[in-house]
C-alpha cells in the first residue's frame, strides 16, 4: 500500500510539472479615437484629430506560468497619464485577479495620437480617456481568455540606420536664447547644421526580438523593442500608429502570413530614445514624401525581425518573477522669480493666436508652481525565463538604457520606456548640467535632478532582486 501511495504521489508532482508550463495567450483591440478629440499635450498643440491614416490599437499579451501571471499592453498613444493606467489596472485585477503590479501598460510615443493626459483638453478627451482604459481591461482579458500552452523565444539584431542622437554640443553663438531668454545651453535638440560640435550621447541601435508560437508552431505574437523616438512626416491632424504600427502589421504578414493566423499579433514597444530621432545631422538634408519614412522603418525593423524569428530557440519553460517599487521623486518646481517672469509675459504676449516659446513655457511655469513638492512612480521587473524587461515611466535617455544592460546579471534585457505612467524626460544630471529642450522645466520634464540616477539604482535593485 505504501508503495502505490508513493506512485500516486510522484504522479501528482509529475502532473503538477507539467501544469506549470508556460501558457501564453495575445489579441489587439481597436482603441482609434473619434475625431473630436484634441491631440494637444503640454507643449506641442496639433488640435483635433481630421483624418485616420491607419487604426490605432492596443496590443495585449499575458504570460501564466502556472504559478505566476503577467500582462503587457502596448498601447497607440503618445503618452498615457498613470490615472488613466490605473483605471484600467484596476478593472483588469476586478476582473480576473492578477495583480496590479503584474500589469506593464506602455504607450508608444507615436505623436499622431492623442496625449492622453489629464490637461484640461475637453470633455470629449476627458470621455475618451475613460474608455481608453476600458479598452485596455477588455483587451487584456481577451488575451487572458486566450492562454494555451506555448513555447517563447527572444534574440536581438543591430540596426544603427534609424537611430542617431538629436540633442547636440553647438556654437552658442549660432544657436537662439532659451525660452528663458538666457544663453546658457550648451546643448541643443534638433540643432541648426552649422552650429554643430558633437553628439551629446550614444544611441542604442540593439533591437530585441521576443516571440511565442503554441503547440502546433503556430506564431502568437512577435515583439520587437527599438530605441526609436518616433518618425513622424504625417500631416497635422492625422491619426497614426507611426513606425510601431508599420512593424506590428508588416512583421504579421512576414511570419504569420496574414490572415491565415488571425490570431498572431505584431507589436513594438518604445525603448530608451529620449534623446534619439531618426535624424542624421551628420549627412546632408533629406525630405520623404507623406508617411515614406514610417514605411521604409517599419518595414525594414519587420523584414529584420521576420528573419531573428526564424532562427530562435523557443522554450516552454519559462518562470515568470515580478518585481515592483513606488519611488518618491522631487518636481523642479519654479523659482518665485521664475513665476513673475511667467506671469509678466503671459500679460504681454498671452492673448497672441501664435505661442511663441517664452508665452508657452510661461504657461508651463504656472503650471508647474501648483504640482505638489513630490510625486510617485512606479519602476517594474518582469523575468520571463533568462529574459529581462525593464519599465520605466519617462523618456528615457539611451545612455541610460545602456547603462541597465550593462549592469543587469541577465544577458537579454531590455527596457519599456513611457510604461506604467507618463513623467516626463529624464536626463541625467550631468545632461540637466549642458540645458537643452528636455531639461527645461515643464509638465514634460519635471523631475528632480538626481531623478536619473534614483530610478537607475532602484531597476538595478528590482533586477538584481530576480536573479
Amino acid at each position: 500500500m505504501k508503495s502505490f501511495q508513493v506512485i500516486i504521489v510522484l504522479a501528482l508532482l509529475v502532473q503538477s510539472s507539467i501544469a506549470a508550463k508556460l501558457q501564453i495567450g495575445a489579441t489587439a483591440i481597436d482603441i482609434t479615437p473619434e475625431l473630436d478629440v484634441l491631440m494637444d499635450g503640454t507643449i506641442s498643440k496639433p488640435g483635433p484629430a481630421k483624418a485616420v491614416h491607419d487604426r490605432l490599437h492596443a496590443r495585449c499579451l499575458a504570460f501564466d506560468d502556472g504559478n505566476t501571471r503577467v500582462a503587457i499592453a502596448i498601447i497607440d498613444n503618445t503618452m498615457i497619464a498613470r490615472e488613466i493606467l490605473d483605471d484600467a489596472r484596476d478593472q483588469i485585477h476586478t476582473a480576473i485577479g492578477i495583480p496590479e503590479t503584474h500589469i506593464l501598460l506602455a504607450g508608444t510615443h507615436s505623436h499622431s495620437t492623442p496625449r492622453a493626459v489629464n490637461i484640461g483638453q475637453g470633455e470629449a478627451n476627458e470621455r475618451y480617456h475613460r474608455q481608453l482604459a476600458r479598452l485596455v481591461s477588455r483587451g487584456l482579458q481577451t488575451a487572458f481568455k486566450n492562454l494555451q500552452p506555448a513555447e517563447i523565444g527572444w534574440n536581438s539584431f543591430d540596426e544603427p540606420r534609424f537611430v542617431h542622437n538629436r540633442r547636440w554640443f553647438v556654437d552658442k553663438r549660432l544657436t537662439p536664447p532659451n525660452p528663458f531668454g538666457e544663453k546658457t545651453d550648451q546643448v541643443w535638440m534638433n540643432p541648426p547644421r552649422g552650429s554643430l560640435i558633437r553628439p551629446a550621447g550614444p544611441v542604442d541601435s540593439e533591437v530585441y526580438v521576443v516571440s511565442a508560437r503554441n503547440g502546433k508552431g503556430e506564431p502568437l505574437f512577435l515583439l520587437g523593442n527599438y530605441g526609436l523616438h518616433y518618425v513622424g512626416g504625417i500631416p497635422r491632424g492625422h491619426i497614426s500608429a507611426d513606425y510601431f504600427g508599420v512593424f506590428s502589421e508588416r512583421v504579421k504578414d512576414l511570419i504569420a502570413r496574414g490572415d491565415q493566423t488571425p490570431a498572431f499579433v505584431g507589436l513594438m514597444s518604445n525603448g530608451t530614445s529620449g534623446d534619439v530621432n531618426a535624424v542624421n545631422f551628420r549627412g546632408e538634408r533629406q525630405r520623404f514624401p507623406t508617411y515614406h519614412r514610417m514605411q521604409q522603418i517599419g518595414s525594414a525593423l519587420a523584414t529584420n525581425a521576420a528573419s531573428i524569428y526564424r532562427t530562435l530557440k523557443f522554450t516552454d519553460e519559462g518562470a515568470i518573477t515580478v518585481a515592483s517599487r513606488e519611488l518618491t521623486l522631487g518636481v523642479r518646481k519654479p523659482s518665485h522669480q521664475r513665476v513673475v517672469w511667467a506671469k509678466e509675459t503671459l500679460a504681454k504676449h498671452g492673448s497672441s493666436k501664435s505661442k511663441p516659446r517664452n508665452v508657452i513655457y510661461s504657461t508651463e511655469a504656472i503650471a508647474l508652481s501648483k504640482y505638489p513638492t513630490t510625486v510617485k512612480i512606479m519602476l517594474q521587473a518582469i523575468r520571463i525565463g533568462d529574459l529581462m524587461i525593464a519599465a520605466i515611466p519617462n523618456e528615457v535617455f539611451a545612455e541610460t538604457g545602456l547603462a541597465i544592460k550593462a549592469r543587469s546579471p541577465f544577458p537579454a534585457t531590455f527596457t519599456i520606456e513611457l510604461a506604467n505612467g507618463y513623467s516626463g524626460y529624464l536626463p541625467t544630471p550631468k545632461q540637466h548640467e549642458w540645458g537643452g529642450y528636455e531639461t527645461w522645466p515643464a509638465r514634460s520634464s519635471f523631475l528632480e535632478v538626481q531623478a536619473e540616477a534614483k530610478i537607475r539604482k532602484t531597476i538595478l535593485e528590482l533586477i538584481n532582486s530576480l536573479k
